[in-house]
């Protein structure tokens, strides 16, 4: 197919044609990936099958069966009757040939009468689910990919409106091109975000074309711009079986040879003319696939070519990104791989063949931690504090890789460096209770502080809940002397709490820019996390010991405000277990405080 440079957008040129052993669901993406802009999209209405629209033959069994329940109104059975044979009904009381087009000519010979035959067909009942009629996944899966900028320009056949509104749902608004008259004063095809050229008509205008007399030609101004854009397009034919369009048919027939190879996607075997056309054309055909099956693979398959052509992203930048992501629902896939992805750096880096448990520094290893965990905390930081808990489950599962790093592993360790390993889960998990904790989404923390259980490898099988194998004590328990450096050879007398706080400010910056307020919410989060550890594990009764504690900070009345924890499950929702866990904590503190 020949290209205009001053009409189609250039791509890189990556051609696979069609052909080749290559299969051609990966031909498609990588010349779709390679090409944006460059390839139109020709639906037919196999694309509209899964929202309720019938097919032009489906109308016809419909209509079918209410002819002749109106043709034999005593006959109770005649509308079933004829639905199980059509055509054998229709054979029997009609010497035409029955056909969509021969039907509705029957039927209704104006075009008025036509629509409003059809509008049922069309139009949501009362009483019908909200995805009855609705636009589909492929609907959907083509308007996310015009938003991406692969497609300007899709030719359509079908007069509904479910393109225009699945393109609505991701904020385009279409140029669209329903009636010969509108070509001249329509933007050029490369300057419009996205044309959607109707060939058939529109549904609600009278001029619609369904009959073989209206389908034999399109209007000059039409047909010329068809030309164009089979000319100056790549092609990628969906739910069009090209048995009736006779026009169509004529001007992908006489298309010059193409630059960019042509994709036909068929569910079923190829009718007469469509074999014909590919044949023609050397079309890579794709079989097998229904409109939903091809567009959402075709999708997922050019993200998976950004991803690999993607530079890696800086800190700001993904941050940066997650704020766009998380208020649209369209970005959701977005989101998750963005989370994901930070998440994997930290569980790839952090695995026993790269990073050994013993001959390794102490402090060292701490530092690299927390440099490793550095995007992923500045994403869980905003993210959780700006959601309204839609995404709970993507922070979770995040979280849920960290505590996995500290997996089975053999041969030689150091018992700092290997109970060192939960360390990322550990700042993860702060960092998500502090940021609940500022946005008043307390509740979260009985998810965070008792899910996932872990089991040591090394001692013992009982599963724990994330407030006893995260305990500060245990996950940093190393010599901190380096780390938190004090004259005179002193120590601070919270040193995990005294670490947590300094490492976690920078993320939890970004949402409380004020000190002293992200003071009062540690306080607050090491608070509630003692009550759930004590409650978890009665026996050891130990709380997070830190910074909360110290007498300018210890506030016990605040402990009693425990009800979207209580709300959300954290000890078992008995008001009794969280009070003995207070007056525990409370004992704890005058037994074991040195401090002031």
């Amino acid at each position: 197919m020949g290209t205009d440079a001053t009409s189609a957008p250039a791509g890189t040129g990556l051609t696979v044609p069609p052909g080749t052993s290559m299969d051609p669901k990966l031909a498609l993406a990588l010349n779709v990936h390679a090409n944006p802009g460059v390839y139109a999209l020709l639906l037919g209405s196999g694309l509209s099958m899964a929202s309720g629209v019938k097919t032009g033959w489906g109308i016809v069994e419909d209509l079918v069966a209410r002819i002749a329940t109106v043709h034999a109104p005593d006959n109770p059975q005649a509308g079933a009757q004829a639905s199980a044979d059509p055509e054998g009904w229709w054979a029997e009381n009609f010497t035409s040939p029955l056909g969509y087009s021969s039907l509705l000519e029957e039927v209704a010979q104006t075009p008025a009468a036509r629509q409003a035959l059809l509008d049922p067909y069309f139009v949501p009942k009362d009483g019908e689910e909200a995805t009855d009629k609705a636009p589909t996944a492929a609907h959907r899966a083509i308007a996310r990919m015009v938003k991406r900028g692969s497609f300007r320009v899709i030719l359509t056949t079908n007069f509904d409106r479910l393109m225009e509104r699945a393109l609505e749902e991701v904020g385009f608004s279409p140029q669209v091109v329903s009636r010969p008259e509108q070509i001249d004063a329509i933007k050029p095809l490369p300057h419009s975000q996205i044309t959607i050229v109707k060939l058939h008509g529109d549904y609600a205008d009278l001029q619609q074309r369904n009959t073989v007399t209206e389908l034999d030609s399109y209007p000059e101004a039409q047909q010329e711009l068809l030309k164009r854009v089979l000319d100056e397009y790549g092609l990628i034919v969906c739910g069009w079986s090209a048995d009736w369009d006779k026009a169509l048919v004529r001007a992908v027939e006489g298309t010059r040879s193409r630059r960019y190879p042509l994709f036909w996607s068929t569910y079923g075997p190829l009718g007469t003319e469509a074999t014909r056309l590919t044949a023609q054309h050397s079309a890579a055909v794709l079989k097998g696939m229904s409109a939903d099956e091809l567009f959402t693979d075709l999708e997922r398959r050019l993200e998976a070519l950004d991803r690999l052509s993607a530079p890696p992203i800086s800190r700001d930048m993904a941050v940066a990104q997650l704020k766009k992501a998380l208020p649209d629902p369209v970005k959701r896939i977005e989101l998750y791989d963005l989370v994901q992805d930070a998440a994997s750096t930290v569980v790839n880096a952090a695995a026993p063949d790269r990073r050994p448990l013993y001959n390794l520094d102490f402090a060292e290893t701490l530092h690299t931690y927390r440099a490793e965990t550095d995007t992923l905390l500045h994403l869980l930081a905003t993210g959780v504090f700006h959601d309204d808990g839609t995404y709970d489950a993507l922070w979770l599962r995040a979280l849920q890789r960290l505590v996995k790093v500290r997996g089975r592993f053999t041969g030689t360790f150091n018992e700092a460096l290997e109970a060192l390993r939960h360390y990322p889960a550990l700042l993860a998990t702060c960092t998500i209770g502090l940021s609940a904790v500022l946005a008043h989404r307390e509740e979260l923390l009985a998810t965070v502080l008792t899910q996932p259980t872990w089991t040591s490898y090394t001692a013992g099988s009982t599963p724990q809940p994330p407030a006893h194998y995260l305990h500060p004590g245990r996950v940093a328990g190393g010599d901190l002397r380096e780390v938190l450096p004090l004259s005179g050879g002193n120590t601070y007398l919270y040193p995990q709490s005294h670490l947590l706080r300094d490492e976690l400010r920078e993320p939890l910056r970004l949402i409380e820019p004020d000190d002293d307020a992200y003071r009062a919410a540690f306080d607050r989060f090491e608070l509630l996390a003692s009550l759930v550890a004590i409650d978890a594990n009665p026996a050891w009764a130990m709380p997070w010991p830190g910074e909360f504690l110290l007498g300018n900070s210890w506030d016990p009345d605040r402990a009693l405000a425990l009800q979207p924890l209580l709300q959300a499950g954290a000890f078992n929702g008995d008001v009794d277990r969280a009070i003995k866990a207070y007056d525990t904590l409370v004992a704890w503190r005058q037994q074991n405080h040195r401090g002031f």
